[in-house]
């Protein structure tokens, strides 16, 4: 799926009425208005929330997982995903305090 995704000037900490004026273009899951990317940091978010958003079809994700990537090409963030299955799937290491 070809990114629709595009930088945009507005950065750090965005209000609601920020995001209202926001082009669809600078968000992840642009038909849900969801995880807007305005910088590196909101890259980074919408990488670590992408499990979380409600609502988003397989092909909704398709399209974010698109954006994500061109997002993260632009803003210089190495990404080891290579489909959006794989968001979320990182194994968690053991506390060292639990060792059997």
């Amino acid at each position: 799926m070809k990114a629709t995704w595009k930088p945009h000037t507005e950065h750090g900490k965005l209000s609601s009425e920020d995001r209202q004026e926001l082009p669809e273009s600078v968000y992840a899951f642009p038909k849900l208005r969801k995880e807007p990317m305005t910088d590196a940091s909101h890259v980074r978010d919408a990488m670590a929330r992408f499990d979380q958003v409600e609502g988003a079809s397989d092909s909704d994700r398709d399209q974010a997982f698109a954006n994500i990537h061109e997002a993260a090409k632009h803003y210089k963030i190495h990404m080891t995903e290579k489909r959006w299955q794989d968001f979320g799937k990182r194994p968690q290491t053991r506390h060292p305090a639990h060792t059997s």
